[in-house]
């Protein structure tokens, strides 16, 4: 009777190299710095900017009441909004609605003007701010 010497595979174990590759990271963590780059300060030029033809400017009150392109719509819903942002939208070839709401103006007044525009087929939204007095 032969008897062949019985060999085991060998195993790899992976714990080991798991916890070497932790040390190296949580070294190279720590030693890392992080430097900071100025800032360049710039002076930006003004210029005046006129009103872009492809624009539909909707203004809301403090009382919640609308204005398209400086006409008076009043305290309507979303679908009056969208009409009249339809009829002056006709000519223009993908045009940008720009909200200028009162800082007072309830929130849901916005939000009307929003659907509106998303009733109307118009997916470019932005909205007008001042800057703040020193």
């Amino acid at each position: 009777m032969k008897v062949r010497p019985h060999r085991d595979e060998p195993e790899i174990n992976f714990i080991p190299l798991i916890d070497v590759l932790l040390v190296i990271l949580i070294f190279l963590m720590v030693t890392t710095t992080y430097s900071r780059y100025a800032e360049l300060q710039i002076s930006l030029p003004t210029a005046e900017a006129e009103r872009q033809p492809d624009q539909i400017d909707v203004a809301v009150d403090a009382q919640g009441n609308y204005s398209v392109n400086q006409k008076a719509i009043g305290q309507s819903g979303s679908a009056p909004l969208a009409q009249e942002m339809r009829r002056l939208g006709a000519s223009m070839k993908d045009p940008v609605v720009v909200i200028s709401a009162d800082g007072r103006s309830p929130h849901q007044s916005v939000i009307t003007v929003m659907e509106a525009a998303r009733m109307a087929g118009y997916g470019k939204i932005t909205f007008t701010t001042q800057a703040a007095s020193k």
